[in-house]
């Protein structure tokens, strides 16, 4: 996919690798950037177009989706990121719900919303930030590894439900990326920036699955050994 041209929205653009989406993208050559957050006031970034976007509102997708009708690429970046200590208290109850409301309904909301869009404007490529935990459960990360499983199946059903449409649907995975999210986590981590080069290089390709860090490509390849990763005991 050619970006040079193109007109695109980045929900979550008010900072972190949302920010680092946008900024990949006008030096690729979109001629317009849409920031999507849930306070615009927020958006910093030079040369973007700040919108009201709270992902898990319908009042507000609506009327991103009215306001970007000339949107040719929507990356779904929002996301968040809560501990959860087992799957059997309320508080992860709490967690997996707020989790699975932005991390996959959040993700369908803004599809269902500019699928039609992106049919009008001649197909397009919708890019859903998932992660390499959408395959893997640590005990720190109990409910957002299966907010972002889910988030990694809705990705797949929606590349099926718009491929007639002709929109290229990617799927983004990554291990852990040197932002806000996860300051407090120890561990190699990659630049935000390195992230949205790699998404980008993956657009242009017309990829339809982005491994865009190391540690996302050696999960994906222990696929085909025995144990595969996500069978091993993670705990340690």
């Amino acid at each position: 996919m050619n970006i040079q041209g193109k007109t695109a929205l980045v929900t979550g653009a008010n900072r972190g690798l949302g920010t680092a989406y946008a900024k990949a993208l006008l030096a690729a050559g979109a001629r317009k950037v849409y920031a999507g957050a849930r306070d615009p006031s927020t958006v910093t970034l030079p040369g973007v177009v700040p919108v009201k976007l709270d992902v898990t509102s319908p009042e507000d997708v609506a009327a991103a989706a009215a306001l970007c009708n000339d949107v040719d690429i929507v990356v779904n970046n929002a996301g968040i990121a809560m501990i959860g200590s087992t799957l059997f208290d309320e508080e992860s109850e709490k967690a997996l719900r707020a989790q699975l409301d932005t991390n996959m309904w959040g993700i369908l909301n803004v599809s269902r919303a500019f699928a039609p869009v992106l049919s009008a404007n001649g197909g397009g490529a919708l890019v859903n930030m998932l992660s390499v935990l959408s395959w893997l459960s640590r005990p720190h990360t109990l409910t957002y590894s299966i907010s972002k499983a889910a988030a990694w199946a809705l990705t797949n059903g929606l590349r099926n439900e718009l491929r007639d449409q002709g929109t290229l649907v990617v799927g983004v995975h990554a291990g852990l990326i040197d932002t806000d999210m996860v300051k407090n986590l120890t561990g190699p981590k990659s630049s935000a920036e390195d992230i949205a080069q790699r998404v980008i290089e993956g657009l242009q390709n017309g990829d339809e699955e982005v491994l865009a860090d190391g540690v996302s490509q050696q999960v994906k390849a222990s696929f085909a050994l025995s144990p595969s990763a996500y069978l091993r005991d993670q705990r340690a």
